[in-house]
């Protein structure tokens, strides 16, 4: 049966509270095996049987929004993939330098056209985006505090997404993106 990542966006911050216990409690109801969760921010390891990463991921939403009462943006990777968005994330700083306050990761639903990945890239001095695949690796030299929020045309130009802090990316790749034993 394949393993499947999935990150959940906007969980456990502004009153939209779903405690990892209780997630894996309705996985696991759901008839998901393998259910394990990474930190507090809706990051889940599960098997199943579905092979399309946009049925399940649908499939997911439905299930959160059921158990939760309000939508639950969900974005599916497998193993494989995710591990080439952490060793993407060592390149990235190999290329450019580490960034003198923070590496967040993007995790997109959709991977952005060449026009889209072009809008995301325009960042104000002290930032940086690489557009990598289905993730974008955002590089600030200033405080994160500090960073000017995405434009609305990058809104629009990174659809679905979610983000992790690179460190947490890296984490879960070396906790999950081995074979199960």
């Amino acid at each position: 049966m394949p393993t499947w990542l999935a990150f959940q966006r906007a969980v456990n911050v502004g009153g939209r509270r779903y405690p990892m216990a209780e997630l894996r409690a309705v996985l696991e109801q759901a008839g998901y095996d393998d259910v394990a969760t990474h930190i507090q921010t809706g990051n889940i390891r599960l098997t199943s049987p579905r092979r399309s990463a946009a049925r399940l991921e649908a499939e997911l939403e439905e299930l959160f929004a059921t158990d939760r009462g309000f939508e639950v943006a969900t974005i599916v990777f497998t193993p494989e993939e995710f591990a080439a968005i952490a060793a993407d994330a060592d390149d990235v700083v190999a290329e450019l330098g580490e960034p003198a306050h923070a590496h967040y990761v993007e995790l997109l639903r959709e991977e952005p056209t060449a026009e889209a990945a072009d809008v995301i890239e325009e960042q104000p001095s002290g930032q940086r985006a690489v557009v990598r695949g289905r993730a974008v690796h955002l590089l600030y030299d200033v405080p994160f505090h500090e960073a000017a929020a995405p434009k609305a045309a990058q809104k629009r130009a990174l659809g679905v997404s979610t983000n992790r802090n690179a460190k947490v990316v890296r984490a879960i790749a070396e906790k999950w993106c081995q074979p199960l034993g």
